[in-house]
């Protein structure tokens, strides 16, 4: 990936994580549809047949369970 995809992709999980941040924040969506949102994405790329890119697909589906296992996008009490 180069450098400005990099930079691209950076700034397209920072809005999306704000978004969610906010969507929660506001009661427009409860905690659990956003964990299920992620998941969907996760599973997205888990389960992609696109075996060129299947590292990448790998990647991108590790660090969204990682944010999953963190509570990094979705504030936990």
């Amino acid at each position: 990936m180069s450098v400005p995809n990099e930079i691209a992709g950076l700034a397209a999980l920072s809005i999306c994580e704000s978004l969610l941040l906010a969507l929660n924040d506001r009661k427009l969506l409860p905690e659990s549809e956003i964990v299920g949102i992620l998941r969907d994405a996760a599973a997205a790329h888990e389960f992609a047949v696109d075996a060129e890119n299947a590292e990448t697909h790998a990647a991108v589906a590790a660090l969204i369970n990682g944010i999953l296992a963190g509570g990094n996008s979705v504030r936990r009490r």
